[in-house]
């Protein structure tokens, strides 16, 4: 009789063993569908931010090239254009610059006259400016920037570069530079210049 009630407790013990294993399988099938289903929203949401990222990269690419291509022809008679390459680094988005001409990539700093970096960085800062969110104040100051730049006709294609692209995107461009073209060049396309030579030891500022 002890026998019996003892194999009646044995088997009360299995059931709940097993109603208890029972409900964890649904506990974990449970789990296993929202994970599923997690999973399936987190691709989704990668590949909506990789559809951005090369969204972004291809107007990054067309912005900067266009821009810097453009402020390239207007200085050069024969310009390089500028091309911009995402590529993917030690699983890192890196950007590559190059100058182009007649079907040939060069790196810029082996590139023929410094001249074509000074521009190209110029242009470069103005695409960053205008792609900043939120802008900062539309002042840009800059110290000889084209210092490389050597020739009076190129030097007077940039000041007209510089007015027209200050003109269009509505920026104050603040420049410290030396003369390469006559003055009256250089006050015909800046709304200011001042003057500024040293005599006994002081600096002296004309209003030109």
């Amino acid at each position: 009789m002890i026998q019996i009630q003892e194999l009646r407790n044995h088997v009360e013990r299995l059931k709940g063993k097993r109603d208890q294993l029972t409900q964890s399988l649904v506990t974990e099938k449970d789990s296993v569908r929202f994970k599923n289903r997690d999973l399936k929203y987190h691709e989704q949401a990668k590949e909506i931010i990789r559809q951005v990222g090369l969204k972004t990269q291809e107007q990054l690419q067309y912005h900067v090239s266009d821009l810097t291509s453009l402020a390239l022809e207007s200085v050069f008679p024969n310009p390089y254009e500028l091309k911009v390459e995402f590529i993917q680094r030690r699983n890192k988005t890196e950007c590559d610059l190059y100058f182009v001409r007649d079907g040939n990539y060069i790196n810029p700093i082996d590139a023929a006259g410094i001249g074509a970096v000074d521009v190209a960085t110029f242009a470069l800062r103005v695409a960053s400016w205008s792609m900043a969110l939120p802008k900062s104040r539309n002042t840009i100051i800059l110290d000889e920037p084209f210092k490389h730049l050597k020739g009076q006709e190129t030097n007077l294609r940039v000041l007209e570069m510089i007015n027209e692209i200050s003109k269009k995107l509505n920026i104050q461009v603040i420049m410290v530079s030396d003369e390469r073209i006559p003055k009256e060049d250089i006050i015909a396309t800046a709304d200011r210049v001042f003057e500024v030579k040293l005599k006994n030891g002081k600096s002296k500022v004309t209003i030109l």
